[in-house]
């Protein structure tokens, strides 16, 4: 067996695991139900002035501060009004060194699939144009595919402890 393929077979038995699946639109996708805090119903979402469209604003989440991003808006996707299915998924990012705890809206959860390494496939290549480096895998379940996100990918281009920041009560210098 050559090093290549080896290389290859580890990376896939990395990537296979428990992913809590859910809906954007017509399309299924995937989070590491490891990064997953937990999941609440749509809720009054504070708006902060001078965010990005993808940032709804902050949630209070006993006690503590947690910015929320719109995936639709964050993929490009038509927005639509919250429905009885939308949710948070409340979700455990690295950022600058540091667990960061941040919501992401939903139209719907789905369920957690155990995925196999090798039903996980590296995610296409649609030429130099389209970035696709958040994107784990492709999941293959059944005659479907669900994309598999790498979700501190998802959200690197977010400011996220800038927007805590924003509504966190400043601390006095002693």
């Amino acid at each position: 067996m050559s090093e290549q393929a080896t290389a290859t077979e580890q990376q896939q038995r990395q990537k296979a695991g428990k992913y809590l699946t859910f809906v954007l639109a017509d399309e299924e996708y995937g989070l590491e139900i490891l990064r997953v805090r937990e999941l609440i119903g749509y809720m009054d979402i504070t708006a902060v002035p001078q965010t990005p469209d993808y940032v709804r604003g902050v949630i209070n989440l006993r006690g503590q501060v947690i910015p929320v991003i719109d995936l639709r808006a964050k993929f490009g996707m038509e927005s639509i009004e919250p429905t009885e299915e939308t949710c948070i998924i409340v979700v455990e990012i690295s950022q600058g060194g540091k667990s960061v705890s941040t919501g992401i809206v939903v139209d719907r959860v789905s369920e957690v699939l155990d995925i196999a390494g090798g039903d996980i496939e590296d995610p296409p290549t649609f030429g130099s144009d389209v970035d696709t480096e958040f994107i784990l895998g492709m999941g293959k379940i059944g005659d479907s595919v669900k994309i598999l996100l790498d979700i501190d990918k998802v959200l690197a281009g977010t400011d996220i402890a800038g927007i805590e920041g924003v509504t966190s009560p400043a601390t006095p210098d002693e």
